[in-house]
């Protein structure tokens, strides 16, 4: 159920994937998602990306919504538009770390994502 953290603010070392959410009555609307990075070392790269399901099971072939790759702490948010995905009654964060450069190759991120649904509704231009 929204608002809610889908990734606690946690210390991470690898990809993962967060336990799924019932969107409850954001399904269809508009979400706020908030990546906040706490953690970062250098010469790394994190990529967050949201899927929806309407079973738990098939999260399809691409994210609803992705957050452009980051390098750097602080807090960065997008609107998820979910009017095309009605049929979307789950959410769930996925996240791929990356490392590069010399030294220890192992990738280490501090981050949490929230979701919350969006405060107003955006109105196209028309």
């Amino acid at each position: 159920m929204l608002p809610n953290f889908l990734v606690p603010d946690c210390v991470f070392e690898q990809d993962g994937t967060s336990q799924e959410f019932d969107l409850g009555d954001a399904q269809g609307g508009m979400l706020q998602l908030t990546l906040g990075i706490t953690r970062i070392i250098e010469q790394e790269s994190l990529d967050v990306s949201i899927w929806g399901s309407s079973d738990k099971t098939n999260w399809g072939a691409k994210p609803i919504a992705s957050f452009p790759q980051k390098f750097y702490c602080g807090v960065y948010t997008i609107l998820a538009d979910l009017g095309a995905y009605q049929d979307v009654k789950y959410i769930r964060a996925q996240w791929k770390l990356s490392r590069w450069g010399r030294g220890d190759l192992q990738p280490i991120f501090g981050f949490y994502v929230f979701a919350e649904k969006a405060a107003g509704q955006v109105k196209a231009a028309g």
